[in-house]
């Protein structure tokens, strides 16, 4: 799905914000914040997936969670464009108003063993969400749990057992059945196959295609592995440090990096043909601190080509096409090929 297939987002962020408060001393006094999102800007279209990339600790986490409002944001707007009705501002919306919207927005956890209550059986757990929302009459939830167990590739009877019984693979079949228990619109994938075996990953990686196909899902996809994000992303928002340096189709990605973060990126990929043996691009330093971010281009400490404008004024998105934006000093011609960058580094394998 493409972006150009829909004029009109299903989700549109605006500017968010999400600052951590640090407080020190006996009367906890405010003495900083650590700026894990900062300013980060993007559009979900109906039925599209957009992944969000960058090495831990960039924020992509936390700018999903804080979407879906399980952490209030600092700053920013998340317009909602339901079926039928006036876009609403999930960020303006108190605890009641917002919860006639949660059956819309859903998410799938990272860790399929931390995610399930142990205490809880299966059918009780993508259950939930139907008994709280009252989305079906309770002598109907146990169907609707069987149906959705079974479209996940688990058997009905399974609906019974307990999370300990079952492998991780299993245990994020479950996950997603619980994510889709209320038919939401859009689904946040939060590092959804990380934890699991490739040949599992890739199940389901398919299941989730499969299931978009299906249902006209949109999906907010988070991963480290670029291949899976490749295989599965419309758009790829390359962040670093709180905030999206690069933007664009999963083809202007991988085959026309601009940012060279990006490009640092793109050359950890391994590649499946020994004969092939790609540069690696250096990146020097280390991650700098989100409590106090470099002045300037966030990135400038550990550019290969940072210039002292970098070091001035942090560089506004630029649009390169109409689908294609990058946020860099050196997009007015001085430089846009890392093929003179050092090589040779593991620091992104």
């Amino acid at each position: 799905m493409s972006q150009a297939t829909h004029t009109t987002p299903l989700i549109e962020v605006r500017e968010l914000r999400k600052w951590f408060p640090i407080h020190k001393g006996i009367i906890q006094r405010h003495v900083g914040d650590v700026k894990a999102v900062d300013g980060v800007s993007f559009d979900v279209f109906p039925g599209e997936t957009l992944s969000l990339v960058g090495e831990s600790g960039c924020g992509k986490t936390t700018a999903a969670r804080t979407l879906l409002r399980l952490y209030e944001p600092t700053a920013g707007s998340a317009i909602y464009h339901p079926k039928g009705e006036a876009a609403v501002d999930l960020f303006s919306l108190g605890a009641r108003e917002m919860r006639r919207w949660r059956r819309d927005l859903s998410i799938i956890f990272q860790d399929p063993y931390e995610s399930l209550n142990p205490r809880m059986s299966v059918g009780q757990i993508v259950g939930e969400g139907l008994l709280v929302h009252r989305v079906v009459p309770k002598r109907q939830i146990d169907d609707r749990v069987a149906s959705l167990l079974e479209r996940v590739g688990l058997r009905a009877e399974t609906r019974n057992r307990y999370p300990h019984e079952f492998s991780g693979g299993q245990r994020q079949r479950i996950g997603i059945a619980r994510a889709l228990a209320l038919e939401p619109r859009f689904i946040v994938c939060d590092e959804a196959v990380s934890a699991l075996d490739v040949s599992i990953q890739a199940q389901v990686v398919n299941i989730l295609k499969d299931l978009q196909a299906e249902m006209g899902l949109s999906y907010l996809f988070i991963a480290h592995d670029l291949s899976i994000v490749k295989y599965i992303s419309d758009r790829i928002a390359v962040m670093y440090l709180g905030r999206i340096v690069e933007l664009g189709t999963t083809r202007e990605i991988f085959e026309e990096p601009q940012h060279p973060y990006t490009k640092a990126l793109l050359s950890a990929v391994p590649v499946p043909d020994p004969t092939h043996r790609p540069e690696r691009i250096l990146l020097t330093g280390d991650v700098p601190s989100p409590i106090d971010p470099p002045s300037g281009c966030h990135f400038r400490t550990r550019c290969p080509f940072a210039e002292d404008r970098c070091r001035e004024a942090y560089p506004e998105l630029t649009q390169l096409t109409e689908t294609h934006t990058v946020s860099c000093h050196l997009m007015d011609g001085t430089v846009t090929d890392t093929q003179d960058a050092p090589a040779v580094s593991d620091e992104l394998a």
